[in-house]
């Protein structure tokens, strides 16, 4: 029976080690036991976002983080902008809508990411802008936004900087306090390997002045209760506490290998696949595309509603579809996380052999000459 490959962007491949981890029995969270490995994860953590701030680890997925975010740091009429440039750029303006925020949206097409000059035209034509919502890694459309520039123009300025980091934290360079990021938020589900059932957020001490004066409504998401409970190195309620250890186990594989070994694994093996796909005639979705996620566009004349499943059912081989306006138009692939250079020719094999079959027509071999061309160097 062959092993089914992940090559999305999210849920992403498990290492066998951070798997078992998850077969050894199960603890009390209450314990020192406990505690030891959830400070040991929390340390690591730090090193992860490149922060010494604190960290929060909430049992949700990276949406719950989200939430978190607004429902901590605003009040309800609150003047807050969200970028808008994707199906997780909307998630923002979704859930700023939700909770009656003051809402200036910038929407952009999402075959781009948003411009620091934009950024920056919105804070001027509106004073007294609380907070900024954006996204560092664009799964939905493969673009990786400058978050280095854009913090630059919030760095000393009262208005908070909020980054969705769910897809991008661990795999493309994101340097916390260096930038003056003031909360970063992620998820396991994807650069850190592991299942999902995890969200992370760092906060700074800007970040922790606004949130002394909101006035919205939490409870479980209550990021005082949290933080005091993270100090104790312990959570308000009961963790998903098999996850944790696996955690744990992931952060040790991270940094021995060392975080810009990782930057410089996840840019070369996505080298590979833009290589190999161009090799092929295809054209890249997105001209701000990174190294988290790699939207190609579905040739004229190929069913795009069939290459994904065809690709996954005949060849085990699971990449990502195109969501709402984009869907049936591109496919997704990543070599996010546990994925190695024989993933990758997999998974331009799998593409050739799926775009022959339904009647693209291309020299044979020519992708995966050419990742492994790159993969060679």
């Amino acid at each position: 029976m062959r092993k089914p490959i992940l090559l999305t962007p999210g849920p992403t491949q498990v290492p066998e080690e951070v798997l078992i981890a998850a077969a050894m029995p199960i603890m009390h969270h209450r314990t020192p036991q406990f505690e030891a490995i959830f400070a040991e994860a929390t340390k690591n953590l730090k090193y992860l976002f490149q922060t010494e701030n604190p960290i929060m680890i909430l049992t949700s997925s990276g949406t719950g983080a989200l939430e978190s975010s607004v429902i901590n740091l605003c009040s309800t009429g609150d003047k807050v902008i969200a970028v808008n440039g994707g199906k997780f750029g909307e998630r923002w303006t979704d859930l700023c809508k939700v909770y009656k925020l003051d809402l200036v949206e910038i929407k952009i097409p999402w075959n781009r990411t948003v411009k620091p000059e934009e950024i920056q035209k919105a804070i001027n034509d509106n004073p007294g802008v609380k907070a900024i919502f954006t996204t560092l890694s664009e799964t939905s459309s493969g673009g990786v936004t400058d978050i280095e520039a854009i913090a630059k123009i919030t760095k000393n300025t009262d208005i908070v900087l909020v980054v969705d980091a769910v897809s991008g934290l661990g795999v493309t360079p994101l340097y916390t306090d260096k930038w003056g990021v003031d909360v970063v938020v992620s998820g396991s589900q994807k650069g850190f390997m592991l299942p999902p059932g995890l969200a992370f957020v760092a906060l700074n001490k800007k970040a922790e002045k606004l949130m002394e004066s909101s006035t919205l409504p939490k409870y479980y998401f209550s990021w005082k209760k949290a933080l005091k409970s993270a100090a104790k190195n312990s959570t308000p309620w009961t963790p998903a506490i098999s996850v944790i250890v696996q955690l744990d186990v992931a952060l040790k594989l991270m940094k021995e290998e060392g975080l810009e070994n990782i930057f410089a694994r996840h840019h070369h093996l996505s080298n590979a696949i833009r290589a190999g796909v161009k090799a092929l005639g295809l054209e890249l979705y997105n001209q701000d595309t990174g190294d988290c996620c790699i939207a190609v566009d579905i040739p004229d004349g190929v069913d795009g509603s069939k290459f994904v499943k065809v690709a996954r059912d005949k060849y085990n081989v699971t990449m990502a579809g195109g969501q709402a306006e984009l869907k049936g138009k591109i496919f997704r692939i990543s070599a996010m996380g546990n994925v190695g250079p024989n993933d990758v020719i997999l998974g331009i094999t799998t593409i050739e052999r799926t775009l022959k079959e339904l009647g693209y027509s291309f020299e044979n071999g020519k992708g995966i000459s050419a990742a492994i061309e790159v993969l060679d160097r």
